[in-house]
């Protein structure tokens, strides 16, 4: 099922980038004449002041894993990667709106051109008002903090995970800003629809559980293989439609300035953007079973009593955040709380309500080396609860505190040009790391990265799951 008719919002695009930002020379009172100003009584025309800009850049990068490198035969069976990538910006703004388009270009041939944003902004006094395909910013963490829940993510190539703005999917939406004076400020945004993560399901990207092959398949391989090929065949028809304005989402938040801090509050109705799965009607199958099996020995099972159920959970999220500068470091933290359906804790169909917290810092130290530290943590409610004995869920078995440590080392030479960053992800309770050492060049315009990639810990976890995928990856990049 595609998901937004991307064809339409560009249609829909170009006639209001049209009546807003007419042609110079359209008359106000007189009949559209293509650009060319009348030549009676005096010839003069009104003209609307446009300003357009054109932006992008152009970037080729190699992409190599390390156990691709260890024979030549390997090296022969490797894929470089697309190898291409690009981007083109363009805006125009008058006195009272702005249009936005930008383009993503790749080297996929199926999708060379493809809208990452798309949308017009309309100012009325203190008021903004924004329509479109958008991607918006909540919340005070440097990287993935818990109250940042408007746009999904794309985790299908972990080598780009610290781009979070490029890695984000814009949606469609209606976004409205309220500016209140005194450094405060209203949100309200209203997604008529909703898309998940988007994970990789095939080749080394693919994560442990999220994907088509084996999430529904590792659920019941303790039953039968006729059972998960049963599962996997039903799976694309698990998941409604949830491009629907049944599965609307909606927000609200507000910020402001007390002293030296800055304080902000929301509340956000909307999906959660990893699918629970879950297979319940066990004790009717097992029952059949059992009561069918004396009679018939090589009597398999009704498969029919087993209920398949995958979907995003609904869940109303309450939040707060706060930044400041202490001694010298700059402080930020998020806490909200997630509330699902399952108030009781007890269901395999819908996820346990959790909260989430995020606490984090940079400063510059000794020889200007920036450090940037964050820890990200969500703690599941009702944990000591026993699900349904007949019912196997996809989250049943996970812990119920899940942390995360991400720590930037930075440092600038030759006046700015040449930076050197260490990137370091860490899962305590998985024992699971992700080191990424970078160095990047820019003289003028153009930029040379060198990147790599390099996971580890204890089998099973979610980042040593990529232990075989350690990487080098190269960059030439042109910016206009």
């Amino acid at each position: 099922m595609k998901k937004f008719t991307e064809r339409r919002l560009c249609a829909v695009f170009a006639v209001l980038f049209f009546f807003l930002f007419p042609p110079a020379g359209r008359a106000e009172d007189e009949d559209f004449d293509f650009g060319f100003d009348g030549e009676d009584e005096g010839g003069g025309s009104a003209s609307l002041p446009v300003s357009v800009k054109l932006g992008g850049r152009v970037q080729g990068d190699l992409l190599a894993f390390f156990d691709d490198l260890n024979t030549f035969e390997e090296l022969k069976k490797s894929r470089a990667g697309d190898i291409f990538d690009g981007a083109l910006y363009f805006s125009a703004s008058a006195s009272n709106a702005d249009a936005v388009i930008n383009l993503k270009l790749g080297a996929d041939r199926s999708n060379p051109l493809a809208l990452d944003e798309a949308f017009l902004r309309g100012y009325f006094g203190p008021v903004s008002v924004e329509a479109g395909l958008r991607k918006l910013a909540w919340g005070r963490a440097d990287s993935f903090g818990p109250l940042d829940v408007v746009n999904p993510i794309d985790y299908s190539d972990l080598s780009r995970i610290m781009k979070l703005r490029e890695i984000k999917i814009a949606r469609p939406m209606v976004h409205g800003t309220a500016d209140m004076g005194n450094g405060s400020r209203f949100e309200a945004v209203f997604i008529p629809g909703f898309e998940g993560h988007r994970f990789a399901s095939s080749g080394r990207w693919t994560p442990p559980v999220m994907t088509e092959d084996n999430v529904l398949s590792s659920l019941v391989n303790n039953y039968s293989g006729a059972l998960s090929s049963l599962v996997n065949n039903y799976y694309s028809l698990l998941f409604p439609d949830t491009g629907t304005i049944e599965h609307m989402q909606a927000g609200a938040r507000f910020t402001t300035t007390l002293g030296s801090a800055d304080f902000g509050a929301q509340y956000f109705f909307g999906n959660l953007f990893r699918p629970s799965y879950c297979i319940g009607g066990i004790d009717a199958f097992l029952l059949d079973f059992l009561t069918a099996l004396p009679s018939n020995p090589r009597y398999t099972g009704n498969f029919s009593l087993l209920r398949f159920r995958a979907e995003y959970n609904r869940y109303h999220q309450i939040g707060a955040d706060w930044a400041q500068v202490l001694a010298g470091f700059n402080m930020r933290a998020e806490l909200a709380a997630h509330i699902t359906q399952d108030l009781a804790g007890d269901s395999g169909w819908v996820r346990n309500p959790f909260i989430s917290w995020s606490l984090g810092f940079d400063r510059d130290t000794v020889w200007e080396i920036n450090v940037n530290l964050q820890c990200n943590e969500s703690i599941r409610l009702f944990g000591d609860k026993k699900n349904n004995l007949f019912e196997i869920s996809s989250w049943g078995n996970e812990p119920p505190v899940s942390t995360r440590l991400t720590l930037i080392l930075s440092k600038k030479f030759l006046r700015d040009n040449l930076e050197v960053t260490c990137t370091g992800i860490f899962d305590p309770e998985e024992t699971g790391f992700y080191f990424i050492p970078a160095v990047s060049w820019t003289i003028g315009e153009v930029t040379a990265d060198l990147q790599a990639g390099v996971f580890a810990g204890k089998k099973g976890g979610e980042l040593s799951h990529y232990r075989n995928s350690g990487y080098i990856k190269t960059a030439l990049t042109y910016s206009f």
